[in-house]
């Protein structure tokens, strides 16, 4: 394994307990220069994660509750006048930071959902034709409730496409459960937490998983997957290009972060249910279950396709 990113995960892991492949994932994600999206219970741990991170790469953190009433301006700024030079000046929100947390984001309304999204596809924000780039590294880990919750607002497709992975933290064990009870009085294990790299330094490795080898085998590997699941009669929609080349970039980053410049098989099949899920949709279900069916359907289609040599 990569030294640098063993020192990362292992620090984070200092925080989170008991979630090493968890914490792997939101690795990758970050390492890709993607974003990645939540989907789990409260109080499990999805803010702690996101701290843990931004904290371990001594880069900046910021947290956004999505609510109701939240406004697009709220999440991206707006322009403020000022009274001392009699000009407006753009006043930068919440999105502008290294980690950004944006807590419960199906609470929010669509039109202030898509203000954040755009942000992540861009990598900028508009205001008054001005355009204001995101320092990198930049990553959105948004946090979902179940759709059974009360009060949310489902991400439509095109925009859950716009995240690399979507992953669940799950509860923790029994013996990691007493830990916490145990620890629960103790300074906050994420404040103790001392960098072990910098955003520079994460931002050069962002570079070199570029660099990382898929081979051609492996590429058409990637698609027979992706086409698979376009030609499913049980499927309403199949994985987008756009899904394709994230499982591509996600590839290379689970390969570098294993501490190699060429990716294997074993990386694409690792990565397929969290990557492919989110963006396919089953004919015939309730919101509640489709993440469960898709996932499963991604599992049979591994299963059946042949594994390049």
């Amino acid at each position: 394994m990569n030294n640098q990113i063993s020192l990362l995960e292992s620090n984070i892991g200092k925080a989170l307990l008991g979630k090493a492949d968890k914490i792997r994932l939101a690795v990758v994600t970050l390492l890709a220069d993607e974003h990645l999206l939540i989907e789990d219970v409260p109080g499990v741990g999805k803010t702690l994660l996101g701290r843990a991170l931004a904290r371990s790469i001594d880069g900046e953190f910021k947290r956004i509750q999505f609510t109701p009433d939240l406004l697009p301006s709220d999440i991206t700024g707006a322009e403020v006048y000022n009274t001392a030079t009699g000009e407006f000046a753009f006043q930068p929100g919440p999105i502008f930071a290294n980690i950004v947390l944006a807590d419960e984001i199906n609470r929010t309304t669509p039109r202030t959902q898509s203000a954040a999204l755009e942000a992540m596809e861009e990598n900028q924000v508009t205001s008054n034709r001005k355009t204001y780039p995101l320092e990198r590294p930049f990553m959105v880990i948004a946090t979902q409730n179940p759709q059974e919750f009360e009060g949310a607002y489902p991400l439509p497709e095109s925009q859950l496409d716009r995240f690399l992975m979507r992953i669940s933290l799950g509860y923790p064990n029994r013996e990691m459960e007493l830990d916490i009870l145990k620890t629960h009085q103790i300074a906050n294990r994420v404040e103790s937490l001392t960098p072990v790299l910098t955003a520079s330094d994460v931002v050069a490795m962002q570079n070199e998983v570029c660099n990382v080898t898929v081979d051609d085998s492996l590429q058409n590997y990637i698609l027979d997957i992706v086409s698979a699941t376009r030609e499913l009669e049980t499927l309403r929609l199949g994985v987008s290009p756009r899904g394709a080349l994230a499982l591509y970039r996600a590839a290379q980053s689970w390969a570098y972060c294993d501490g190699r410049n060429y990716c294997i098989p074993d990386d694409v099949r690792s990565l397929a249910v969290p990557v492919l899920a989110h963006r396919i949709i089953p004919k015939g279900h309730l919101q509640e279950n489709r993440r469960q069916i898709a996932e499963r359907i991604i599992e049979s289609i591994l299963e059946q396709i042949a594994v390049p040599g």
